[in-house]
């Protein structure tokens, strides 16, 4: 959720810190801060909104320093104001804290402060954090990164935290549990952050802690790793593999729309080294290794949240048809929280775009726990999913910006249809002829994308059509009903209309009561098995005045008859249908929300990592 950078080294920290917080601005936020060390001094700045903001507010100030933490933040406790922006001072203001996560039992600790005469400025929990990492400091007469120890022993929650302190420039101190932290190599100097994107620029060489550890960072010395317990622990460094100009829009005028053009390219990256030239093999290692367990299944459970959960639904169609095992699909805050019947056997499926979901997180290990093994579909390289599951695959679609997701979930996507066909010739529940027939059709896809996103000048006008729109209403079959939902989603996270996905024949249960003149209905109805139980469904539509766009299968003349407004794609599988039905829902959900003036790559109260409950 929230962003935080910390640098130490020769250089100017706050031009660094600044640039990375602009970097970080994708995760959501509210306020941003710095706080920076010089000699024996140390000045906080922190203001309510944009990163932005925060600049124009120091242009006048003492911004000198060459060691510094800064935070964008993402309103948990408290309001969001310059008071509860990050960083927050010890009482003394020796010390200065920035925190991202939630510390559950603040109330408690606060209390006993308050007891020992600490006085409190702001309504967080990251405020009571910095204060006990003092109190505890000064009673016991210890260092800085003992008290750090002692005091992430008594809270319970999560967190990545960087801690300075005034009067030493020399040394930073950052931890982490279930909460993402990096920590970037250089040539005497070194980076902390949230996550690769404030790091690239300056090194391609990153630690990512584990739960529980603490990082001693000094300008000149290879940063000390240790535990809360104390324990001394050595970490591998890994070679990032993305670029700057990955991070930048090439052109665009948001990342999103960038993102929605980069996905035949993603897809083919997805693809690359898995599908032979030939197409007549596919192969994932994570599924090769441990092919026993995925054909032994009784069950798989697909874990997720948001969009992710929406390619899960999709991955139950793909497994269930191909593979003969049962499927079932949970978002991972209500699996954590149930008690769910679990078994060794059972295989779990963990999707998440950046690996550190938090409720996902929480689902994995419960499953764990049931001695289920545990499969990881994420995107970024050393990721909590990554580390924390038995196996997985990566996407491999680079860095993804735009909070929407876009270029993550088609290549979701493609790994549960290249997962599926995997396992199912490894079952022998797919004859050979249909096997290559769909891998060829598979490895078509990339090219079919391309020509929807001709159709983006004419989809951008259609958008202007709809900006009046309060409601919307998507409609879907089969594969397509998840799709109907997630292009329900997209409108609603960017443009902020409301938006409902159903499976279209659940119309006359009670949504089609909606319908009037003033409805639009976007109806996904493609040339297949469903497609005229699915236009059944439009006419009962468009006999209530619903105004109707449908996306349609090329060189469809009946639908043109019917809807108001048809946008064509090319004709494919029926299972890989979503591939190339979402793409102009993609698009559509862009071009009204840029009509109606919204932020589209940072809409309001959403963040791009949910690492918090």
């Amino acid at each position: 959720m929230c962003g935080i950078v910390g640098y130490i080294g020769c250089r100017d920290a706050f031009p660094i810190l600044i640039k990375g917080l602009y970097h970080l601005e994708y995760r959501g936020y509210d306020s941003a801060g710095v706080a920076l060390a010089n000699g024996g001094e140390m000045n906080i700045y922190k203001t309510k909104g944009r990163v932005s903001e925060l600049e124009a507010f120091c242009k006048n100030r003492d911004v000198s320093g060459t060691a510094g933490i800064a935070h964008t933040r993402w309103a948990t406790h408290g309001e969001p104001n310059n008071i509860n922006a990050h960083p927050h001072y010890s009482e003394s203001k020796n010390i200065a804290l920035i925190h991202n996560g939630i510390i559950e039992n603040y109330v408690v600790i606060k209390d006993r402060l308050i007891q020992n005469g600490c006085h409190f400025q702001s309504d967080t929990d990251t405020e009571v954090l910095a204060q006990l990492i003092e109190y505890i400091k000064e009673l016991n007469n210890i260092d800085l990164c003992a008290a750090v120890q002692l005091a992430l022993g008594q809270v319970i929650g999560a967190y990545a935290i960087a801690v300075m302190e005034k009067g030493r420039p020399d040394r930073l101190i950052a931890a982490r549990k279930s909460s993402p932290l990096a920590l970037g190599v250089g040539e005497d100097e070194f980076f902390i952050a949230s996550d690769a994107s404030p790091i690239i620029e300056y090194t391609n060489k990153v630690i990512y802690l584990e739960d529980e550890e603490i990082a001693v960072v000094y300008r000149h010395e290879a940063p000390k790793i240790v535990t809360i317990g104390n324990i001394e622990k050595t970490r591998e460094i890994i070679q990032l593999e993305i670029s700057l100009s990955q991070l930048e829009k090439g052109g665009y005028p948001h990342f999103m729309l960038k993102e929605i053009f980069d996905q035949p390219r993603t897809l083919r990256d997805c693809m690359r080294g898995r599908i032979d030239a030939d197409c007549k093999q596919v192969v994932l290692s994570g599924i090769r290794d441990h092919k026993e367990r995925f054909c032994n299944a009784k069950r798989i459970i697909i874990l997720a949240c948001g969009t992710s959960w929406h390619a899960g639904l999709i991955g139950e169609y793909l497994l269930e048809e191909f593979c003969r095992i049962p499927v079932e699909v949970e978002y991972s805050s209500e699996f954590r929280y149930r008690n769910p019947v679990m078994y060794p056997d059972d295989v779990v499926i963990a999707i998440s775009q950046s690996g550190e979901t938090a409720d996902t997180l929480a689902a994995i290990d419960l499953a764990r726990r049931a001695g289920a093994f545990v499969y990881g579909i994420c995107n970024v390289v050393g990721s909590s999913i990554a580390r924390n599951t038995h196996s997985g695959s990566y996407t491999h679609v680079g860095p993804e910006i735009g909070v929407a997701s876009t270029k993550a979930f088609t290549a979701q996507l493609m790994t549960l249809a290249m997962m599926s066909l995997c396992i199912a010739r490894e079952k022998k529940t797919i004859s050979e002829e249909r096997f290559l027939r769909l891998l060829e059709e598979l490895n078509r896809i990339p090219d079919k994308v391309e020509r929807i996103l001709r159709a983006d000048e004419s989809i951008k006008n259609l958008a202007g059509i709809f900006t009046y729109a309060h409601n919307f209403i998507y409609l879907g079959r089969g594969y397509n009903y998840p799709i109907a939902m997630e292009g329900a989603l997209k409108l609603k996270e960017i443009s902020y209309i409301h938006a409902e996905g159903y499976p279209a024949a659940e119309m006359k249960h009670g949504p089609i009561a909606l319908i009037d003149s003033e409805m639009p209905v976007v109806a996904i109805a493609t040339d297949n098995e469903m497609y005229e139980k699915v236009i059944s469904n439009i006419q009962e539509v468009k006999a209530r005045n619903g105004r109707i766009i449908a996306i349609v299968s090329e060189n469809d003349a009946a639908m043109k008859d019917i809807a108001d407004y048809v946008i064509e794609i090319p004709a494919t599988e029926d299972c890989f249908d979503p591939l190339l039905t979402v793409i102009p829902l993609q698009l559509l959900s862009y071009h009204i929300a840029v009509t109606k003036r919204r932020d589209v790559d940072r809409p309001r109260n959403l963040a791009k990592s949910v690492t918090v409950e």
